[in-house]
């Protein structure tokens, strides 16, 4: 008992909130008279519960834990119980009291201490005591909302039932007396699944309570007590007493509601989807749009004052409060756009995963098999499994045979597991240790983990865990978070508080200005005004100073920006992108690494059967044409005798695999097609989603059912069902081959193998023969023994196929004449040993399967190193097909490295920084390595893009900037980790997504140098001619600012943010994460625009009379007031063209035809203008012009382009030089070079830090939501903050730890930290011995060729 591993848990029925009935009185409230018992659980609820002292309740299924105290006495006496199978464990105090006590709470002796410490606890937190949760585990605090949950009637509570499966637990499970206890206690039966339709009343009947013990309660547990009890073994060594399989009457009487109350329902909650209301309050705290609505309010206020407080004259309308009505218009429409887009998109993700979800479940219920909705399932539902199915909720394994799941999706566990009842696995894991091996490499246990896909077999299981509690559930609810600010928001609110900072300063000074005149004209007496003329002329220079600062904050800008990310997640969603964040389509932008999959991101997926040797001689290829390359056949060798050229193997011949027929005999085609159908565990069934009738199991096996499929040979069913099978051997990794003996009509007996080619043919001593052009010939097959000749053109077909990193295949044959043969021995499971039957085999084929890469991918990746985003490959497969993939698709190229995960994880943090640059392909990686490589990259100032199909992958997609999940093959968490999902997997749309966010980005600075250019020339405008005018009045009037400020700045945020996607978007490097907004382009544009604006807007107003030649004043100042306003309104519209451009190139009409949303604005504006000229004269205080006028307006606006074309032809130095001196670029950032706090101890305690946190990230989400847990993270210490010394005296406790714990702790085989650990593809690693591979074309003189140079890091 002392060397136990690990110890049974505290009782499931043992808690502080067990239920005690104070006086015999209580118990009338236990309404005897109810004939079901479930009305008086209203007794056993928490709030009761936590004011009495703990006693035990008679229970069916307990295991006991008897404690010795300190002093020697046990408390097995406080505690005694009725049971029915009652275990009993003797556990040493010194071990494991702090366990006991917690979990099982203290005896009834302490209540009034207990009292007594809540009241403390209340004083304490009136003090501000710490909380609760300082220090504790996850685990520890899920096991306290455990203490809250009520179970009755069943023996187990929720998460003593999940955290049996996380991390997984056989000792936990023998503690709850193995499957057969847990069956009790959940109330079910493994042969008929949950009762649901009882005949009998639910209850103890009339007269009778449920809850407290009846007359005969003392014979009926007597009774029960006589039944022989089982005895389990855990693999600790521990003893524990299953209880039989009588069940359990209250348990299994229970509704199914009774167990959605204990246990919760199949479904996750849905995250509290915001509402429409919600998001466009969401949407109004914006900073923009804040200072909009203030400037909003002011300006009505203001505007409404001059319409109706004041007098006015007859011409003049009052229309001053439009302006303020209008900022309002421009703020409803921004926050409607956003929110409704926002909403849409939520709805779209939601029905995606809604569709996703909707599947049944095959359960066992009242003796019969049924399909119930997955959310319907229920803890103690005993489930089907079935090849090819997900698992739905977390269970143990009862019964079935030759089940494997593949837990990757999960765990990262990349082998398959095979699952076996709890008694074979503790019998296994006992003999495992007998023989002195470590029990978890038996790659075996009795746990059904949610979220694994059950590869081969038929079973089933009873169900422990579902929706939040399980395995899947939990991951899923760690990974909700809320969204952070993007780059482009980050800088935009920057720009905001900016823009509104230098518009006050301008309006302060514009009201000091006219303030210090007004005083002037008050002393002088001059105009003279009365009393009432001088309080309006102080409120015009407010109104005055107000309308500058309203003109200076760029209202169009959260309008630009939303409508184009409205636009592009519209269209990316047409391109197979649903965008889940929209800040990711930003961030997209700038994004300069992508580490992808390989396997059905860059390649299909779907393992094919691409080149082949039948027999020896016939070398069959798929599209021939296309891939001559793929056969041997026609290979050359020099003659030893005449010296000449010929060919290596005369009876060779290459076919194309679409013609094998014509090649092959009947009796040839028959012999194939049942060596491939026969010896196979694939079937066929319908893809649920797309209909299409498909092969399922093992991709090895698919591929060759589908060769022969698609050859047309007899159906495999057909073939299977007719042979008679003698003896079956399943494929194993060791002996890498699978076999099937079967009877033939014949009489006799023949024995098939398939598997690894290398090692199966090497079993044959014969083969069959194929001639060309033998389709229609009859007769049996013919066979010859294999030469020295022929096992060279085996051994060399073999390494060919293998140099193209073809999976190959052999397919081999014995017969025999009885069964069992006679000079062979049957074994104890009356079978023949598979060494003994694959021997002198015939072969019959080797065949070449491959993953082929997906259309497209190459010019995908050339695309992307076009455009300065490096592509990395991490992958769970080999180093050798890693790197033909890597190869074929573009990524290996040149100055590139490849490398192993248990190699790069083992790196300091320095080579890590100096690798992580080159390299490119990281093979048998664990999403743990994928994880490392993100957060190396992002330190040194990478913005990482990552796609991720599997449950495992979450933490990777989540570290990432923009986290990409598979639409189809992406389970639940990879979906939830991610912001965009690739609705059709394929990495071409990676592309996509890197151009719609540098359109977003450059839609947005295309908006700026729009805006700000007419802004700033509006706010000099307004400034000087206010100050020069004598009545405060300003050149341009409130109405006309606002169709100039509002119409034109919502025109344009429609325009110039709806340019569509272009492929030349990737001629050019991605911007850093720190890069200003404007470049020095931009700032040149809207300078020398401004410049050329208020240069014409002031002349025009102070001189334009004299030029034009107007004497009548009235007429003539409208005229000139007209000609200016319309001048300044083309001269944007103009402007606008000329800003579809960002960088120097003169062409600004590119593309301008695909934009039809540009072409209909810009000719809407002219429209509008026309009509405002012709018919809004009093509102717009305009009249009508002339030609003349209209001419010189025209060509003073359209003047915008070529000045636009001579500013892009100017140098940039002088203007860097220039905005760099105002500060307008920001501080440099200057990256670290070395990491201070990852050196020695710190750099120890900190990998301990970011383990804990990784693990917090995968399993805490409970831990996350305490207020201790996050104030303790969120504080930093400083580098000088602890001393050395102080550090130091922790040295030799963590000395003494890591020599204590380094004979005792292991990790856990394929394990979530290690999932690679018993990886088979391990053997690529032996075919070199260095620890990264260069690519053959690195220059010699580059530093990384000359540091790691030698052959054998050659590729």
């Amino acid at each position: 008992m002392s060397d136990s591993i690990l110890t049974i848990p505290p009782s499931p029925t043992l808690s502080t909130h067990s239920v005690r009935f104070q006086t015999s009185t209580a118990l009338r409230d236990n309404k005897p008279e109810q004939t079901s018992g479930l009305s008086s659980l209203g007794l056993l609820n928490p709030e009761s519960a936590s004011s009495h002292s703990h006693a035990r309740r008679p229970s069916n299924a307990t295991s006991m834990t008897e404690v010795d105290t300190d002093d020697g006495r046990s408390d097995a006496g406080h505690r005694h119980v009725n049971s029915a199978a009652t275990s009993m464990t003797h556990v040493n105090a010194t071990q494991s009291s702090k366990q006991t006590k917690s979990s099982e709470g203290e005896s009834s002796d302490d209540s009034s201490k207990k009292d007594d410490k809540k009241d403390d606890k209340k004083k304490d937190k009136k003090k501000g005591a710490k909380s609760e949760d300082d220090g504790k585990t996850a685990h520890q605090l899920e096991l306290e909302q455990d203490a809250a949950i009520n179970p009755t009637p069943f023996a187990f509570k929720p998460y003593q039932l999940a955290h049996m499966l996380d991390p997984k637990n056989l000792d936990t499970l023998a503690g709850f007396g193995g499957a057969v206890g847990l069956l009790r206690g959940l109330g079910t039966n493994a042969e008929r699944g949950l009762t649901t339709h009882q005949n009998e009343k639910v209850g103890a009947g009339e007269g009778a309570s449920q809850r407290h013990d009846s007359e005969s309660a003392d014979n009926q547990y007597a009774e029960k007590e006589k039944v022989p009890e089982i005895m389990l073994t855990a693999p600790s060594g521990q003893t524990v007493t299953a209880t039989p399989q009588d069940e359990d009457p209250l348990a299994s009487k229970a509704t199914i509601e009774d167990r959605k109350r204990v246990y919760g329902e199949n479904v996750l909650p849905i995250r509290a989807s915001k509402s429409l209301l919600q998001l466009m309050w969401m949407a109004l705290k914006d900073k923009v749009l804040v200072l909009l609505c203030i400037a909003a309010v002011v300006s009505l206020a203001l505007g409404l004052f001059q319409d109706f407080g004041t007098p006015r004259t007859n011409d003049e309308p009052p229309v001053d409060w439009v302006e303020g009505v209008a900022i309002m218009v421009a703020v409803s429409i921004v926050v409607v756009v956003g929110s409704v887009n926002d909403w849409q998109k939520e709805r779209q993700f939601r029905v995606l995963n809604e569709k996703k979800e909707e599947r049944g479940v095959k359960v066992i219920r009242d003796g019969l098999e049924k399909v119930v909705d997955i959310k319907e399932v229920v803890v103690g539902d005993i489930a089907l499994l079935e090849p090819g199915e997900i698992l739905p909720c977390d269970g143990v394994f009862l019964s079935g045979h030759n089940v494997k799941c593949d837990e990757s999706g999960a765990t990262g566990e990349s082998d398959a597991i095979k699952k076996a009842t709890f008694e074979e696995i503790v019998e296994m894991y006992r003999k495992a240790q007998e023989h002195g091996k470590d029990p978890s490499t038996l790659h075996c246990d009795c746990f059904m983990v949610s979220g694994s896909k059950v590869l081969e077999g038929v079973g089933k299981y009873v169900i422990v865990a579902v929706g939040t509690k399980s395995f899947n559930g939990r991951i899923m609810m760690a990974l909700r978070g809320d969204t952070e600010n993007t780059p482009l928001q980050l800088k935009l609110n920057a720009l905001a508080e900016l823009i509104a900072k230098i518009g006050s300063a301008a309006g302060l000074a514009l009201f000091i200005a006219l303030m210090i005149r007004f005083f002037v004209q008050l002393g002088t007496g001059e105009p003279p005004r009365t009393p009432n003329q001088k309080g309006i002329a102080f409120v015009n220079i407010l109104i005055i100073s107000v309308t500058l600062i309203v003109v200076a904050v760029p209202e169009g800008l959260p309008l630009a920006v939303t409508l184009a990310l409205a636009f592009a997640t519209k269209r990316m969603t047409q391109e197979n992108l649903l965008v889940r964040v929209l800040g990711s389509c930003e961030t997209m932008a700038n994004a300069s690494v992508i580490c992808t999959d390989k396997t059905g991101t860059l390649t299909q997926n779907v393992m094919s059967v691409v080149a082949g040797s039948i027999g020896v001689n016939c070398k069959f290829v798929r599209h021939l044409h296309e891939n001559a390359a793929r056969s041997n056949a026609d290979e050359t060798e020099q003659s030893e005798s005449t010296g000449q050229t010929v060919r290596k193997h005369v009876d060779d011949f290459s076919i194309d695999q679409a013609q094998l027929n014509d090649a092959l005999s009947p009796a040839i085609r028959d012999l194939f097609n049942e060596a491939i159908a026969v010896n196979s565990t694939a079937f066929q069934d319908t893809n649920p989603e797309t209909g299409e009738v498909v092969f399922v199991g093992s991709k090895t096996e698919t591929a060759l059912l589908q060769f022969a499929s698609d050859l047309k040979w007899r159906d495999f069913k057909t073939t299977r069902d007719e042979a008679t099978v003698i003896q079956m051997i399943p494929f194993s990794s060791e002996r890498k081959a699978m076999g099937v003996v079967i009877k033939l009509p014949s009489g006799q007996y023949r024995f098939y193998a398939k598997g690894a080619s290398e090692i199966l043919s090497k079993r044959c001593d014969s083969r069959i023969v194929v001639r060309k052009g033998d389709g229609a010939a009859e007769g049996p097959v013919e066979t010859v023994p294999i030469d020295d000749l022929a096992r060279e053109n085996i051994s060399r077909t073999i390494i060919f196929y293998a140099n193209q990193t073809l999976r190959t295949i052999a397919l081999c044959y014995r017969d025999f004449p009885s069964w069992p043969p006679t000079d062979m021995d049957l074994n104890e499971e009356q079978e023949i040993a598979y060494e003994d039957l694959a021997q002198d085999m015939t072969l019959i084929a080797i065949t070449g399967i491959e993953d082929p890469l997906r259309l497209g991918v190459t010019e995908a990746v050339g695309k992307c190193n076009r455009a300065g985003v490096t592509v990395k490959m991490c992958t769970g497969d080999n180093v050798l097909t890693a790197r033909s993939i890597a190869a074929q698709c573009g990524i290996f190229s040149s100055g590139g490295i490849i490398m192993e995960g248990p190699v790069f994880r083992k790196l300091s943090n320095a080579e890590r920084l100096e690798i992580v640059p080159r390299l490119q392909v990281l093979a048998r990686s664990s999403p743990e390595d994928k994880k490392i490589l993100v957060e190396t990259l992002k330190s040194i100032g990478e913005i990482v893009g990552v796609t991720g199909d599997g449950t495992n992958d979450g933490p990777a997609l989540k570290t990432a900037n923009v986290g990409f999940s598979m639409g189809i093959a992406g389970t639940e968490v990879a979906k939830e980790a991610s912001d965009i999902i690739l609705m059709d997997d394929n990495f071409k749309s990676i592309v996509q997504a890197i151009m719609w966010g540098r359109c977003v980005n450059d839609a947005v600075r295309k908006f700026l140098q729009f805006q700000i250019s007419t802004n700033v020339t509006a706010v000099v405008i307004t400034f000087v001619s206010a100050v020069s005018s004598v009545e405060e009045e300003s050149v341009l009037t409130a109405v006309q600012l606002l169709w100039i400020n509002i119409i034109m700045d919502t025109f344009a945020a429609l325009a110039l943010a709806t340019d569509p996607a272009t492929e030349s978007l990737l001629n050019r490097k991605p911007d850093r994460k720190t890069a200003p907004l404007f470049s020095v382009d931009m700032y040149k544009m809207i300078l020398m625009q401004s410049i050329y604006q208020i240069i014409i807007i002031l002349v025009f107003h102070f001189r334009g009379e004299h030029f034009l030649g107007l004497d009548d004043v009235e007429n003539g100042h409208r005229i000139l007031t007209t000609l200016v306003f319309n001048a300044f309104v083309f001269a944007q519209i103009f402007n606008s063209v000329n800003c579809r451009r960002l960088d120097n190139k003169l062409n600004i009409f590119e593309g301008i035809i695909k934009n039809r949303y540009f072409i209909a604005i810009t000719l809407l504006e002219i429209a509008i203008q026309v009509v405002i000229v012709f018919v809004g004269g009093a509102a717009f205080q305009v009249t009508r012009i002339g030609g003349r006028e209209w001419g010189i307006s025209l060509a003073l606006g359209f003047v915008s382009i070529p000045w636009g074309a001579i500013i892009r032809c100017m140098p940039n130095g002088p203007f860097y030089k220039l905005f760099d001196l105002l500060g307008l670029f920001g501080k440099p950032e200057v990256l670290p070079t070395a990491s201070p706090d990852r050196e020695g101890w710190g750099g120890a305690l900190a990998l301990v830090q970011d383990n804990l946190s990784t693990f917090s990230n995968i399993r805490g989400a409970r831990l996350r939501s305490s207020s201790f847990v996050n104030r303790s993270r969120n504080a930093r210490t400083n580098a000088g903050e602890h001393p050395v010394a102080s550090i130091m005296t922790i040295a030799p406790t963590m000395v003494m730890a890591a020599a204590v714990a380094g004979s005792t702790y292991k990790t856990q085989a394929g394990s979530l930290s290690d999932p690679a650990h018993a990886d088979p593809s391990k053997s690529s690693a032996a075919l070199w011995e260095g620890k990264l591979q260069i690519h053959p074309e690195t220059p010699k003189d580059d530093p990384f060729y000359r540091k790691f140079a030698g052959q054998r890091n050659m590729v």
